[in-house]
């Protein structure tokens, strides 16, 4: 197991957790990018998957890798990377890992994208020729082995497909909601207008919205999208204090602070959107992470310097703090996800250059890991993986 001690870096007198290497880039140029982590209960198993490029650049993207993390002797042990040979189309990319586990059927999703040949994203929004698919691989033995892929672009656009220059899902993790829906974070680049008789697109804005499946993932739907422009999302399950369900909705913008949006409908449809005035973007955003957890009630008596709860679950959420550029990723926390603008202040696991990061709860303990990209001169140089727990964050919201 590779790792590395933190640095003396801190906020306040709480330092940097130590993190662990598990993707680096080569020599020759290979880089791996944009991590997705699930923790498996009934394996006591996680799963770390990214993608593995030729070079950074997204139409460089060749296949996804995965490593297993298996709790031994107080440590986690990684087992090597292993190309995900059956999550693939011929002649695609594949890109965008988006894992979910689903509890009755005790199956894994892999939902990701491809992507026809070399196209790039901005190529199909100024054309408007969608050559992306919408795909999955499932496993029932907590990823050691996999089916083959499955395509659902057609049964779940059918005839809107037309509509939408691209698509991608998260990246990152989809959840289970206490109903047993399935939700799969996405977004998409919507053409709202287009230049008659050419069809070429004039207005093409994108969307946070989510897919989601009532039957244990054997048939997928697409939820309306959120109405103020917004790209990359992670989506939580939030209980208030009458026991209804929420689905909270985190998603990238360009306009300098996240995309806020409550579903009451399950991820059928979005309102309430607005911007997070306490997380900052860069001027291009950056994807980001969210997980809901339900505090014990030692913690809810600590962390005072944020507001009072008005839900039985709280958020957390990881992205670079920094305004200007890609770095310094911390950990925020929301003990009143209900409540616009209600986030306690950063903590921060890595000073340095950092991007995408994918958030987990482990275990039956306030026990959580975060699986970022990170360096220390570029935040392409490497993907690790930091543990952390409740009272970690909240030694930082008290400092």
């Amino acid at each position: 197991m590779e790792s590395r001690t933190s640095t003396s870096y801190s906020l306040g007198l709480l330092k940097e957790p130590s993190r662990t290497t598990l993707f680096r880039q080569e020599p020759c140029g290979v880089t791996y990018r944009i991590p997705a982590l699930i923790y498996i209960n009934d394996g006591e198993t996680f799963l770390a998957f990214a993608e593995k490029r030729r070079t950074w650049r997204d139409c460089e993207a060749e296949i996804l890798v995965m490593r297993r993390g298996v709790h031994q002797n107080g440590s986690i042990q990684w087992s090597p990377a292993q190309e995900l040979k059956t999550a693939f189309l011929p002649r695609h990319r594949t890109m965008n890992p988006c894992p979910i586990y689903e509890r009755k059927s005790k199956t894994l999703y892999l939902f990701f994208i491809c992507v026809l040949g070399t196209t790039t994203e901005q190529y199909q929004i100024y054309t408007g020729r969608n050559k992306t698919r919408l795909c999955y691989v499932t496993s029932k033995d907590n990823g050691q082995s996999w089916s083959k892929t499955t395509d659902l672009t057609k049964s779940v656009f059918g005839k809107e497909f037309g509509n939408f220059a691209t698509f991608a899902v998260g990246p990152g993790h989809g959840i289970q909601m206490k109903s047993g829906r399935l939700i799969i974070p996405a977004y998409a680049y919507y053409i709202h207008v287009r230049c008659f008789p050419f069809h070429f697109p004039l207005i093409v804005r994108p969307h946070a919205l989510a897919f989601y499946s009532d039957d244990c993932g054997s048939t997928w739907q697409m939820g309306e999208q959120v109405d103020t422009s917004s790209c990359e999302c992670e989506m939580a399950e939030v209980i208030d204090q009458d026991s209804r369900s929420h689905l909270y909705c985190n998603a990238r913008s360009t306009q300098g602070h996240r995309v806020e949006a409550l579903s009451e409908s399950s991820g059928a449809a979005f309102d309430k959107s607005h911007f997070a005035q306490k997380l900052v973007e860069p001027c291009r955003g950056c994807q980001g992470s969210v997980l809901s957890f339900v505090p014990s009630l030692r913690a809810q008596g600590e962390g005072k310097n944020c507001v009072t709860s008005n839900a039985n679950t709280w958020l957390l959420y990881s992205h670079p703090t920094n305004k200007r550029s890609r770095k310094a990723l911390g950990v925020y926390m929301n003990k009143s996800p209900l409540s616009a603008s209600s986030w306690c202040q950063p903590w921060i696991i890595h000073h340095g250059p950092s991007g995408y990061s994918d958030l987990t709860q482990f275990g039956e303990t306030e026990s959580f890991a975060c699986l970022m990209e990170c360096g220390e001169s570029s935040e392409l140089e490497e993907i690790a993986f930091v543990e952390f727990s409740l009272s970690d964050i909240l030694k930082s919201v008290m400092t």
